[in-house]
């Protein structure tokens, strides 16, 4: 496990010789120890129905309002997650103790496949611990708790958020919110498959915070985190972590509301 002051120390170190990523938003430290899911100093644990950037709930709870005004329970089944939880979905992946899915959300056997393979076949549907945007507290996969009955597993899997499924209705409500009000700052950052992470119409996310998160997420501080960490398939991560970056953890600027991508120039 990535102890906090170890990494404090590697990564003070690293924004010692590379100013460019301590800039405006992202300046300290323990922001980017944040950035990473190594401090949870930005989240909010009392006032949501669950943890997430203090900076988000207020535009939050007016998305959940206009949702109630139309009908539905805009809930959360998951926000903020911290580096520590991430490394452990990762490890359990691929160590067998936790299902991976293929495309088609139908359960994969690891076995016979090759490092990559098996690292495709897990960031398809989980982010790099310390690169997923959970860290960050800014994201959000939602649900329309009005929609199920007590009692009902919540799968966040595609089969409920398409035609047939209990909250396809939510989600096309809010795909027609989130273009007529971009000023809501809530998009989708994985609205579709770009050949990297599975669709996830689910996932929320705040653009104007959270832009400045992924602006700050550097290559260098991604490896950080990985060498510093008990992953499994560590070598074949930062053997390929460039390739990971772009593929899998950085969500192409047009995707943000128009009004938060001038934070990327």
């Amino acid at each position: 496990m990535l102890l906090y002051s170890n990494f404090i120390i590697q990564i003070g170190g690293y924004i010692n010789k590379h100013t460019h990523i301590a800039e405006n938003f992202i300046n300290t430290m323990t922001e980017i120890a944040s950035l990473l899911g190594q401090s949870d100093q930005n989240i909010d644990y009392d006032t949501a129905e669950a943890p997430m950037h203090k900076g988000v709930i207020t535009a939050f709870t007016r998305l959940q309002d206009r949702a109630k005004a139309a009908g539905f329970d805009l809930a959360v089944a998951s926000a903020y997650r911290s580096h520590e939880r991430q490394l452990t979905i990762w490890n359990a992946k691929l160590s067998g103790n936790r299902p991976v899915y293929d495309s088609h959300n139908q359960l994969l056997s690891l076995q016979g496949l090759s490092a990559w393979q098996q690292l495709e076949a897990v960031l398809h549907w989980s982010a790099l611990p310390g690169a997923s945007r959970h860290h960050w507290g800014t994201d959000i996969d939602v649900y329309d708790r009005a929609a199920i009955e007590p009692g009902y597993q919540l799968q966040l899997s595609l089969a409920e958020v398409s035609v047939g499924g209990p909250f396809y209705a939510l989600h096309q409500w809010l795909d027609e919110l989130l273009v007529a009000e971009p000023e809501l700052g809530f998009f989708r950052p994985y609205n579709h498959d770009r050949g990297g992470v599975a669709p996830e119409r689910w996932h929320l996310s705040y653009g104007p915070i959270a832009a400045h998160y992924q602006k700050a997420l550097s290559l260098e501080a991604i490896r950080l985190c990985c060498e510093s960490c008990d992953m499994l398939l560590k070598e074949t991560v930062l053997d390929n972590l460039p390739l990971i970056k772009s593929r899998y953890i950085d969500v192409p600027v047009d995707c943000y509301p128009e009004s938060c991508q001038f934070i990327f120039k």
